[in-house]
């Protein structure tokens, strides 16, 4: 029997693992595939307070390695069913049936790609699905943005502070974005807006070099030199497996208060049972908020744990 088991080891798990084993509970944390999340696939990481820079893949380590520290244990193991809403929690993995008093839904989001060949080869080489994290890597270069809501929009207006040159790629021939927003864009004279187009295919070998556009509505392909590729067309939540458990939000996110705490569908708390990172309904997704998140779901564990007199 465990105190805490925590769902996913990225950035939101790996700190709600540190925040409490650090608080003498006994924690485990359940990751299917490796450690760090999205962040181990970061080249390098610029905006993380007290590093100028570092390697995704390194601070994921260094940040595991604090949190077994002090006694967390991590077990490469997929989560294939959670019992929620219980007294004693019960997670069943490929390998084992694990029960805590407590369980904090790290899973993440992952971002809606655009299904090309070399896509995935070429992530961290030109290859983004986040602006903010990695713009900044391409001062005075020319990139396209993919997308037409508000996401890419204001993936465009970032990119300017660095970019000469912007090509915002849109499938429609008028932005989704929020009207304000788009009028920054379009306005803005980095910006070329390339209409009712679509990306179909990635040019470029060990680096983005370039990518061809289709027109829908003509079919005319034309190709233009890129030195990056921000994709900015969604984030899909891996909640599949808390699916009618939970509350949801729109586009599929857990739904919490500032405590992290989860409902289930009937909007009861869902006693024992938290949310932290990417998988919540939030209005910025970065390294530093996810490490917030699960600090909060630890700190809210915790008390829960204490107050009930587990």
């Amino acid at each position: 029997m465990f105190d805490v088991i925590i769902i996913g080891g990225g950035p939101a798990g790996i700190a709600a693992a540190l925040y409490s084993a650090r608080a003498k509970l006994k924690t485990l944390v359940l990751e299917k595939a490796y450690i760090g999340g999205q962040m181990a696939t970061t080249t390098e990481v610029e905006n993380y307070p007290g590093f100028e820079s570092v390697g995704g893949s390194e601070m994921a380590e260094k940040m595991m390695n604090q949190a077994r520290k002090f006694g967390a244990l991590v077990h490469r193991e997929e989560v294939v069913e959670m019992v929620l809403d219980t007294p004693v929690k019960k997670v069943v993995t490929s390998k084992n049936t694990y029960e805590a008093h407590t369980a904090i839904l790290c899973m993440g989001a992952s971002p809606r790609e655009l299904g090309l060949p070399k896509e995935k080869e070429l992530i961290g080489s030109g290859i983004s699905y986040c602006a903010t994290c990695d713009g900044a890597f391409f001062k005075e270069a020319t990139v396209a943005v993919v997308g037409g809501g508000d996401t890419a929009a204001e993936d465009v207006l970032y990119l300017a502070r660095f970019c000469n040159r912007i090509y915002l790629i849109h499938r429609r021939d008028t932005l989704r974005a929020t009207k304000i927003i788009a009028d920054l864009v379009l306005s803005h004279p980095k910006v070329v807006p390339v209409w009712d187009s679509v990306v179909e295919e990635i040019i470029g070998e060990l680096n983005v070099e370039g990518v061809r556009v289709r027109n829908v509505k003509t079919g005319e392909s034309k190709t233009f030199e890129v030195n990056g590729v921000f994709v900015a067309i969604g984030n899909v939540p891996n909640t599949e497996l808390v699916q009618g458990k939970v509350l949801l939000a729109q586009g599929g996110y857990i739904r919490t208060d500032e405590a992290m705490r989860v409902w289930d569908p009937s909007q009861n708390i869902l006693k024992g049972v938290f949310a932290a990172g990417d998988v919540r309904e939030k209005i910025l997704r970065q390294v530093v908020t996810a490490v917030s998140d699960g600090a909060a779901a630890a700190y809210s564990a915790e008390k829960y744990i204490t107050e009930t007199n587990l």
